[in-house]
């Protein structure tokens, strides 16, 4: 009867912890879900509504070139599913492609190596082909997609943290003590007698000593999921980082014609001037006005999600559902004990079974976490040895509040030491700080790179004092260095004069 009342006992203890954190599990489940079908949604209508722009506008010349398109979107999607892949590389590599299809668009009249492509990709630093639209792209989709990213992976880790440690094994202390607060009634004779709060309170709080111990960690979990949220809510909007892909890559490409001779000219003057097509060294006007053009969309042509306010929607859910998630394994004893199957209410003080008989629990209740159980009455736990399945979900959290923490700042756990400056394959460099505002079409710092004007070599070297500016070339640094000895020496005394001095007043004496 003993070993059956036991069974019974962490039965119904195992049941009203999961009937407890069903609400986490849930939220973590539906969410996730919901967020992750949105997220791949907006990148395939993204794709869909560029191609579909750019085939109604460019026509043949995009469609002969659509595998760049295809293989920025390729490289999203992986980066967004966990990839190890680095945004700055895939957005360089884009902009690289693009910069030798649109040169090659502009200049039909001449043959183009790979060799002089690659000559040209290198020089983008210094033509800034496409203005500061790369710098744009790389913020509107960096923040966006590490935000997405690290939000979807948070939710996937809430969701088994819980699971994890809910599945728990009640120990033979625990056990006992939960057989003698809802049986030993019955055995008094006393079968309608519910055990007193405080006496449950203390029997769950040792029961549930190595999650307490996780509380620490989990409000910090939340807390950085609340913020990540509300970017995405916010200047890190997902769906509009979508939408502006094709309109921002658009403006890049008008940006590149509007310059055309001067990029043109500056090429020629790096990488020599290509070898022309046969046939075509003489052109008539016709054929020169027969160079491809390219246009800006207009205002009903740019790309929407249509997916409306989804959005904004599962952001205000998840906001409202997180806020009761702080505190939970805390709170944990009190939500099983507050069930009135399970313990006498708070205000029935007299008439509950306080272990021994009916009357008032006289023990204070114990504080929280494995060594607070030292002082409980009812159990005896050591707590010389933690348990190691709790320390793993500590590790965990840990690991899961780290990559939410960068990705309020745009950055992402792989590439936080190593990844290259963007932009290098339009000549944009980003800088890591952001401002709060949607970047879509605000100001930003300009690129840290060469300037335009700056001539160019083959192979992409710079003229011997290309890179000195004029007060660093040699005759100048000469003529300050000259400049500074001079002054400096009218301000210090000669070594010679102390000597000159002791030698007068030795012939004095």
């Amino acid at each position: 009867m003993e070993d059956t009342l036991a069974q019974h006992s962490q039965q119904h203890f195992l049941s009203a912890v999961r009937d407890s954190s069903h609400f986490l599990f849930s939220s973590f489940s539906h969410t996730h879900r919901r967020f992750d079908e949105l997220f791949r949604k907006l990148i395939d209508v993204s794709e869909e509504s560029m191609s579909e722009m750019f085939t109604h506008t460019y026509g043949r010349r995009y469609t002969q070139n659509a595998h760049i398109i295809t293989q920025l979107f390729t490289d999203l999607r992986r980066y967004y599913t966990g990839g190890r892949v680095s945004l700055a590389e895939v957005l360089d590599d884009f902009w690289a492609g693009l910069l030798e299809c649109v040169f090659s668009l502009l200049n039909p009249q001449y043959e183009l190596s790979d060799d002089y492509l690659e000559c040209v990709r290198k020089h983008s630093e210094q033509l800034l082909p496409f203005g500061d639209r790369p710098l744009k792209l790389h913020t509107q989709v960096s923040r966006a997609f590490t935000a997405a990213r690290a939000l979807v992976q948070a939710l996937a880790a809430g969701r088994e943290i819980v699971s994890k440690a809910t599945q728990l094994r009640a120990g033979p202390e625990c056990v006992r003590a939960l057989m003698r607060q809802w049986f030993c009634p019955l055995c008094r004779g006393l079968p309608s007698l519910k055990p007193c709060h405080s006496l449950c309170l203390n029997i769950m709080k040792g029961c549930l000593a190595n999650q307490a111990d996780l509380n620490s960690e989990w409000n910090s979990f939340i807390d950085a999921l609340t913020v990540v949220v509300e970017k995405l809510g916010g200047p890190f909007n997902f769906e509009l980082a979508a939408d502006a892909i094709a309109v921002t890559v658009s403006e890049g490409i008008m940006n590149m014609q509007e310059n055309s001779i001067s990029i043109s000219a500056k090429v020629f003057q790096g990488c020599g001037i290509p070898r022309p097509v046969p046939g075509r060294n003489k052109r008539s006007a016709a054929e020169r006005d027969a160079k491809p053009k390219f246009r800006s969309f207009r205002t009903e042509e740019k790309p929407s999600s249509g997916s409306g306010t989804d959005l904004d929607q599962l952001v205000q859910e998840l906001q409202a559902r997180l806020k009761p998630m702080r505190g939970f394994w805390l709170a944990l004893p009190h939500t099983i004990c507050s069930d009135e199957h399970t313990a006498a209410d708070v205000t029935n003080e007299e008439q509950c079974w306080n272990g021994q008989t009916r009357g008032r629990y006289l023990p204070a209740v114990t504080a929280d976490g494995l060594l607070n159980q030292l002082n409980n009455p009812e159990l005896e736990l050591d707590v010389s040895r933690p348990d190691t399945r709790t320390r793993q979900l500590m590790m965990e959290l840990r690991a899961a509040i780290h990559t939410l923490r960068l990705a309020q700042h745009g950055r992402d756990t792989h590439f936080t030491d190593g990844e290259l400056e963007p932009g290098s394959g339009s000549g944009g460099g980003a800088s890591e700080r952001f401002s709060d505002d949607w970047p879509g079409y605000t100001s930003f710092s300009s690129p840290r790179n060469t300037p335009v004007d700056k001539p160019l070599r083959p192979h992409g070297r710079p003229r011997p004092n290309d890179w000195l500016r004029p007060q660093d070339t040699p005759t100048n640094k000469k003529k300050i260095w000259l400049n500074g000895r001079s002054q400096s020496d009218a301000l210090r005394p000669s070594p010679a004069l102390p000597l000159m001095f002791c030698f007068t007043l030795c012939l004095c004496l």
